[in-house]
C-alpha cells in the first residue's frame, strides 16, 4: 500500500534493537551496517485515494542511514 506521512510522527517508541529484529539480516544486506532499531510512532498518513487518518506506523531506523521501510500497523 503506497502512503505518505504528512507531518511529523509523535509518541515514537523504539522496541527492537539489533539482533532482537528478525530482518536485521535483510536490512544489513539492502543498506548497509548501522546500529539498527525498529520503532513506532503515531502519524497523519495520506493513502493513494487522497484520504488521510491518524495510523500507527512502524519503521527501521539506523543512525547515519535513517528512516527506512515504512508500514502502517493501524488506522487509528
Amino acid at each position: 500500500m503506497y502512503f505518505r506521512i504528512v507531518g511529523e510522527i509523535t509518541h515514537i517508541e523504539t522496541f527492537a534493537v539489533g539482533s532482537s529484529i528478525r530482518e536485521i539480516a535483510r536490512l544489513r544486506k539492502l543498506y548497509g551496517r548501522g546500529r539498527w532499531r525498529k520503532r513506532k510512532g503515531i502519524a497523519r498518513v495520506r493513502l493513494e485515494d487522497g484520504s488521510v487518518y491518524l495510523a500507527e506506523v512502524h519503521w527501521y531506523e539506523a543512525s547515519g542511514l535513517g528512516k527506512r521501510d515504512f508500514k502502517i500497523k493501524q488506522l487509528l
